[in-house]
């Protein structure tokens, strides 16, 4: 045998090994990190996700729970696992694209060390305000925010997170400034926004929502390009301040080099659970819809967040 030839049957086998794997696949446990605490809208898509995944399959899919450092613990986890596909995470902007840019050093390459499998879902944030605040829309806080410089103050969920440049992008798309005041996460930013010790905050529609019916807090306008349908009488900030946009999307990666055949065949299934009314209707209760699209839909979209994120930022 020609070592020529022996080279194309080498290959010929191990294309037909991994198309054999892909089909036999999943033969044990999936484990999904989520790289944020058990609740919120991550770690509900990821289990309800799993569970349809393991009903599917008959194979068990563990969802571990693995926050810090902004949520790139966890996405670091995966980046570093075997690329067998029997591990993924169920990451999000925060950590797919602003942790590019706000972070001086990652464990982990994003575009080099993870295979964007399938865009799960978006979960719009949304602006709310204390109602003694002197504007009730968009415009009039841009008008405010510039005849008073300086004295709106902003609460986020902490330095660097999407709360955070959110309203770092307002401030740039309207031209005025404002203070920040950075918490560790959403309940301590509302704990100091009803009473009026900060004035306006971009928070999930999950933790808001509540204290918005009471009318505790008002609402001024969703994150989002478009509205969201938990809100439909709430605009979108987009409305008023053309090309504002700062999606919350979730997205199922796995570690580079896992075989094509076995993300294709997950992302297939992952889509066909996202059309279900159960999952949309759970998403919904969250202020979030379901997304789907292509690997390649995906990474197009880390890319275009990981820039548009980086100039937020600097």
């Amino acid at each position: 045998m020609s070592s020529r030839f022996a080279w194309v049957f080498a290959i010929g086998l191990a294309l037909g090994a991994v198309g054999a794997l892909a089909q036999t696949y999943p033969t044990k446990p999936i484990r999904i990190i989520v790289p944020f605490p058990p609740v919120g809208a991550a770690d509900l898509l990821t289990r309800t996700i799993g569970q349809k995944l393991t009903e599917a399959w008959g194979q068990q899919i563990i969802v571990e729970n693995r926050p810090g450092v902004g949520g790139n613990l966890g996405v670091e986890l995966a980046a570093k696992a075997p690329p067998d596909g029997y591990t993924a995470v169920m990451a999000a902007v925060t950590t797919n694209a602003i942790g590019m840019s706000t972070y001086a050093k990652l464990g982990y390459h994003l575009e080099r060390d993870l295979a964007p499998v399938a865009l799960a879902g978006n979960v719009p944030h949304i602006l709310v305000a204390h109602p003694t605040l002197p504007a009730r829309n968009v415009k009039e806080i841009i008008a405010l925010g510039k005849a008073r410089p300086g004295e709106i103050i902003f609460a986020s969920q902490g330095q660097g997170t999407l709360s955070h440049l959110e309203q770092e992008m307002l401030k740039q798309m309207g031209g005025f400034t404002a203070l920040h005041v950075p918490y560790k996460g959403s309940a301590p930013g509302l704990a100091d926004l009803i009473p009026g010790n900060v004035q306006l905050f971009f928070d999930s529609i999950p933790s808001a929502l509540p204290h918005v019916k009471t009318g505790r807090i008002r609402a001024i306008g969703v994150a989002s390009s478009k509205r969201s349908p938990a809100l439909p009488e709430v605009p979108a900030i987009n409305e008023s301040l053309k090309g504002f946009e700062a999606d919350s999307w979730f997205g199922l990666l796995m570690p580079a080099g896992t075989p094509r055949e076995i993300i294709m065949k997950v992302n297939a299934e992952v889509l066909k659970i996202l059309t279900t009314q159960e999952v949309k209707d759970r998403l919904l209760a969250q202020g979030g819809v379901a997304a789907g699209g292509t690997p390649e839909q995906l990474a197009e979209r880390i890319k275009a967040d990981i820039a548009k994120w980086g100039k937020v930022a600097r």
